[in-house]
């Protein structure tokens, strides 16, 4: 039951990290190989203002998103703008951005990994099916839940929504009847680093901060993207709380075997649906 439950909040930080890698490929057609590396200098920045500053949690969750968003905003106006359906550029260009700003992240802070923040309100734990079990993770399965909701309500029932999804489906015919398909990309790339950098901060309460992080965690949404389905918010969903779960659990109660479990679920949804559980045929 308790690795269960891990597995769902580690799920729910994946799903904060991967929705917006999920819909920026779908709308922009680019592949942001360095989108881990915005989730890291979230992490590292809010666990300066967390720490070191001895400031308010939610102060540095919004210094984490707002650092992400503006390298995001360098990045998308810099190279990602310039190389729309250019897939290897796309490739060079963000590793080269995952790796200056790894080195960068490693010369300011250090190569030693970060403890996770400790947040002295977010201490103790409550009684779940007759298991205590931690608050600060239960708090974080209330803010991917909250998160989810929003973002769905965002898609699904907003005219900013209908023009992402629009752009996905048909961008010749958005700009046709005068939008501004660039601009609504860019926000798009911008936020979507933003919530990286927020899921940076909210992940360092049980995972704290490493450089590792940009390859690690990449990986990880590069998956729940697959499974889930490019541009889909239910779909991100539901790959991420299926790789927290099943990578919990695996490392937990199959360690020997943990390292294919992950690849050996993509393969067989991906046999079953080559587009991903809520994926779109091309």
């Amino acid at each position: 039951m308790l690795t269960v439950l891990n597995g769902l909040s580690f799920g729910f930080i994946l799903f904060l990290l991967a929705s917006g890698l999920s819909l920026i490929m779908g709308a922009m057609g680019v592949l942001n190989l360095a989108h881990g590396a915005l989730y890291m200098v979230g992490a590292y920045v809010g666990w300066s203002v967390a720490v070191d500053q001895d400031a308010s949690f939610l102060l540095a969750v919004a210094a984490g998103a707002a650092a992400a968003g503006l390298v995001g905003l360098v990045m998308e106006r810099g190279l990602f703008a310039r190389l729309h359906d250019r897939l290897d550029e796309q490739i060079l260009a963000a590793f080269g951005c995952l790796y200056i700003l790894t080195d960068l992240v490693s010369l300011i802070w250090g190569p030693q990994a970060k403890a996770p923040i400790d947040v002295p309100a977010l201490d103790g734990s409550v009684t779940i099916a007759g298991f205590s079990y931690p608050l600060v993770r239960v708090v974080i399965i209330g803010v991917g839940i909250a998160f989810a909701i929003g973002l769905w309500w965002l898609q699904e029932r907003t005219r900013a929504g209908a023009i992402v999804r629009a752009g996905m489906d048909d961008s010749s015919m958005v700009r046709a009847i005068g939008i501004n398909v660039e601009l609504v990309v860019a926000l798009l790339f911008v936020v979507g680093a933003a919530v990286a950098g927020a899921a940076g901060v909210i992940g360092g309460l049980v995972l704290g901060a490493s450089t590792s992080f940009g390859i690690d965690v990449l990986l990880l949404a590069l998956i729940v993207v697959v499974l889930g389905g490019v541009g889909s918010v239910g779909g991100a969903l539901a790959g991420a709380l299926m790789v927290g779960v099943v990578d919990t659990v695996s490392r937990t109660e199959l360690p020997e075997v943990s390292s294919f479990t992950l690849y050996a679920l993509m393969t067989v949804v991906l046999l079953l649906r080559p587009t991903g559980l809520s994926g779109k045929a091309a």
